[in-house]
């Protein structure tokens, strides 16, 4: 895969820390963070701290995965709204498939996403794992 780790280091706001965006004209918070509303298109953002809970949406389970994540099969991906009304499409873990369900609570969690190679660096991020 090669990835590399200036690319893993300046994303690592929205990679580690589920930084996101919100608008100054219409309020409205985003993820991944962006220069401009993908509401409105203010040109005026700030960075924000996202809240780590949220609700499932929606979800599909994907059964055929690319090299490099096959052991992780099936990979459920999320559609979670976080309790400000941000939106983030995330993998969700430690639950059996047939438990998903709409409306259900997850909190987001560092786990490890891909390891680049024998030798290369260990890529992780946010995930999503049911909350009580």
């Amino acid at each position: 895969m090669r990835m590399s780790p200036v690319r893993v280091w300046r994303e690592k706001g929205s990679r580690y820390r589920l930084e996101g965006s919100k608008c100054k004209k219409c309020n409205r918070a985003f993820y991944p963070p962006k220069p401009s509303c993908p509401y409105c298109g203010h040109h005026e953002t700030e960075n924000i701290s996202l809240p780590r809970r949220g609700r499932v949406v929606s979800w599909t389970i994907e059964y055929t995965v690319p090299e490099g994540y096959r052991e992780y099969a099936p990979i459920i991906v999320g559609l979670i709204e976080l309790e400000n009304g941000a939106k983030v499409v995330a993998p969700i873990v430690d639950i059996d498939v047939d438990r998903i369900h709409e409306g259900m609570y997850v909190e987001a969690v560092l786990r490890k996403i891909f390891e680049d190679g024998a030798e290369g660096i260990i890529v992780y991020g946010i995930k999503f794992s049911p909350s009580i």
